[in-house]
């Protein structure tokens, strides 16, 4: 029989921020599967991880080139696609790892979608895992919505124009990835025309945490993992 794919959200950085379902299932399965740059084999989630891992666990790292050809990138999710197939094939269960939520701006999703089409009926379970976002929260006490609130939820990558543009529809906002367009995104948040209260985050979970309610405290030039939250009432 073909063994069982798991998705696993392994939080924001704090390896007891794993749900229990998570845990067991990284305590029993064989293999486990890491996704990293090509460029070098480091990954967070699995160091989030290792410490719920099976003693004898054997960990696949896939590689994932840091690019935006779509021919190059679907290339390499049909070649990592058929190399988890085939560990299943063998009978083996299997975890991907991945930061946060693995249906929330996750390589695990790309992987899903891959597998859907080469192997409809394999067998896949995914696990929610907490954001960094709600970890940001919580860590700030900041409430993200209430009562008939709406919450946006923004990748950074996207230009600051139509970032601000989006923003003034929303009450609250999370704004993930806010690496590359900070400086843009800073000065936005500066004229925008309604009060804003906004919490920068980066590594939330890990040793080096960086948390501030001042955008002038923030880096310039801040981690991938950084994110922010945006709402119309302050922090408690």
């Amino acid at each position: 029989m073909s063994g069982h794919l798991y998705g696993i959200g392994v939080g924001p950085g704090d390896p007891e921020l794993l749900t229990i379902k998570a845990a067991k299932i990284l305590g029993r399965v064989d293999v486990i599967l890491a996704a990293s740059s090509t460029k070098n084999d480091d990954s967070m989630a699995l160091d989030i991880a290792r410490p719920h891992l099976k003693t004898n666990a054997r960990v696949i790292r896939l590689g994932f080139p840091m690019s935006r050809d779509e021919a190059t990138l679907q290339s390499a999710w049909e070649e990592n696609a058929r190399l988890v197939l085939g560990e299943l094939g063998q009978g083996h269960d299997a975890a991907f790892l991945t930061l946060g939520d693995p249906l929330l701006y996750s390589t695990f999703a790309y992987l899903l979608r891959t597998l859907r089409t080469l192997a409809p009926e394999q067998a896949v379970t995914v696990v929610p895992g907490i954001t960094s976002f709600q970890a940001v929260a919580a860590a700030t006490q900041t409430v993200l919505a209430e009562s008939a609130q709406n919450l946006l939820i923004l990748p950074g990558i996207r230009d600051a124009g139509e970032l601000r543009k989006s923003l003034e529809g929303a009450d609250n906002a999370v704004i993930l990835k806010a690496y590359t367009n900070f400086s843009a995104i800073r000065e936005e948040l500066r004229t925008f025309p309604t009060p804003t209260h906004c919490v920068f985050a980066s590594k939330m979970g890990m040793k080096d945490q960086f948390i501030t309610r001042s955008l002038d405290e923030a880096p310039d030039n801040p981690t991938y993992l950084s994110l922010m939250l945006l709402t119309k009432n302050e922090s408690l």
